[in-house]
């Protein structure tokens, strides 16, 4: 009976042997573990699919339920998401949280979780893999299918297997080759960062290859976020990810390179304080103080990003040329173009597709600028004493979108990330008001303040492009932590402000959209 269901202890010195013998014929070492199997076949004809079989765990089970009842949760990887996990659903008190690093990095994970509760720290994957019900890889998508050949064949039988990549191609990829074909898949994504709430945020859920009581039981898994799960494919995955990240990251990326190539503060100088500056600075060092693999692997594996982000780079081009030339009309053409196509039919107040801004007013914004505050005494509009700015950044943005036939507002709803909604809520008041508008227009034209670090701009959305397109992890890796040195000072400040920010301004827009309902 050992040998034939492969558990008895015949079973486990015959791998033993098999394993010494290939070691012994030269052949590439295999690492043998008590809990490692191969790769399962298929299933074969008559036989049950991953979608036909019965789960050993209740599907319905809750952190309330008895200990023993509970799905054993395996984590593999235990970067800054995977931490995230693994404390919430630490706090929402399920007992049985397996979790794993890399190898070097076993016996600080031990100290730093002894004693927590329901979480136990394993040595590597194929343990964590073996026991769990439930696994998810939390890993950078450039690596994703390295660790998924690695501990995929490891995966225990009927088990339900989720990704934490920003990128679904690359993961869905690795476990349909990699996965046993009696592993159920429904993989999952947070949309937003490890320091960011994840209450009211949405949590995609993708049941791809699993019976509908795998996906409930991952629902009541995750329940405890208290997130707003979106239903979506693999591919639409992708393709709204990128609708809704990819400009957003060039945009405050180029930014940061910017004033980087000017070695300069600007808002330590007077510029860019208060209002929508505010959320140029603090957005652009808060996406500069995170690790830099998390805008990497969506704007090189994810097609639909190359795209927009070399869209953004013409974009932001051709609208300097214009200012450069003087061509009033056929800028403003060109912008208000953009706004009717991107904006329109959400800008008339009586039409069916109205809806309340996402940014009312930019007072609330003055609360979290890192420069110097307009003074007391000062009026609201103060902020008007300050060099008018051109807001090349949003008119770029608006009109990539308008280029490429993307609606923004279709995904802000659906899969928004907070920083996706603050931005698009800027351009939505910059392009909302003809005044503001104007405004912008009037200074790309006419004034030169801002007029150098418009040209830094576009160099730097060029070469951000530039490098993206080349497909390499290592150069973006370096143009990244380059400009990050340069303001890592201001990093710890920028982060507790950005945070703060972004709660406010979700909390405003969400009383807005209550009292309009209402």
């Amino acid at each position: 009976m050992g040998i034939k269901d492969g558990s008895g202890p015949e079973s486990v010195l015959c791998e033993f042997l098999y394993t010494w013998l290939l070691h012994l014929a030269g052949e590439p070492a295999i690492r043998f573990s008590w809990f490692s199997r191969p790769h399962q076949a298929p299933p074969l004809r008559g036989e049950e699919g991953p979608s036909q079989r019965s789960m050993s765990i209740k599907s319905d089970v809750t952190p309330e339920s008895p200990a023993e009842d509970h799905p054993a949760i395996g984590l593999i990887g235990m970067g800054a998401m995977g931490s995230m996990y693994a404390s919430l659903l630490s706090k929402a008190g399920w007992k049985k949280i397996y979790i794993c690093d890399l190898p070097e990095k076993f016996e600080a994970l031990k100290a730093k979780y002894t004693g927590v509760s329901g979480i136990h720290v394993l040595e590597n994957g194929h343990l964590v893999s073996r026991v769990s019900d439930f696994i998810m890889y939390s890993v950078e998508a450039e690596y994703i299918d390295r660790v998924v050949a690695e501990y995929g064949p490891s995966t225990k039988v009927g088990a339900i297997v989720a990704g934490q990549t920003s990128v679904k191609a690359p993961e869905k990829a690795a476990f349909e080759k990699y996965l046993p074909a009696d592993v159920q898949i429904v993989s999952c994504h947070s949309l937003h960062g490890p320091t960011v709430s994840p209450v009211g945020q949405p949590l995609v859920l993708i049941q791809h290859r699993a019976a509908d009581d795998a996906l409930t039981l991952v629902e009541n898994i995750l329940r405890s976020f208290r997130s707003r799960y979106v239903y979506l494919s693999y591919e639409d995955h992708d393709i709204v990810t990128a609708n809704t990240q990819a400009v957003t990251h060039a945009a405050f990326l180029s930014m940061g390179t910017a004033w980087h190539s000017s070695l300069s503060y600007p808002w330590e100088q007077g510029l860019y304080v208060g209002g929508i500056e505010t959320v140029k600075v603090n957005i652009m060092l808060r996406i500069y103080s995170n690790k830099w693999h998390v805008y990497a692997g969506l704007a090189i594996l994810n097609p639909s990003a190359r795209v927009q982000i070399d869209q953004y780079a013409r974009s932001t081009t051709e609208i300097f040329k214009l200012m450069l030339a003087s061509d009033a009309a056929a800028l403003r053409s060109r912008i208000y173009d953009a706004r009717r196509i991107v904006f329109g039919d959400y800008l008339d107040p009586t039409g069916a597709r109205s809806r309340a801004p996402i940014l009312l007013s930019e007072d609330l914004l003055d609360r979290f600028s890192l420069g110097k505050k307009p003074s007391e005494a000062a009026s609201p509009t103060s902020r008007q004493g300050a060099p008018p700015n051109s807001h090349l950044s949003l008119l770029a943005m608006v009109d990539c979108w308008a280029r490429l036939g993307i609606k923004p507002f279709e995904h802000l709803d659906l899969a928004a990330t907070p920083i996706f909604r603050l931005w698009i809520g800027v351009a939505e008041y910059l392009f909302r008001s003809e005044a503001r508008l104007d405004s912008a227009l009037h200074a790309a034209l006419y004034e030169t303040t801002h007029r150098s670090d418009d040209l830094e701009f576009v160099v730097a959305a060029r070469g951000w492009s530039q490098c993206i397109s080349f497909g390499n992890f290592e150069l973006y890796r370096e143009r990244f932590m380059h400009t990050a040195a340069f303001f890592e000072s201001r990093f710890e400040e920028a982060t507790k402000v950005g945070s703060a920010m972004i709660q406010a301004l979700m909390d405003s827009s969400a009383d807005a959209t209550n009292n309009k309902s209402t």
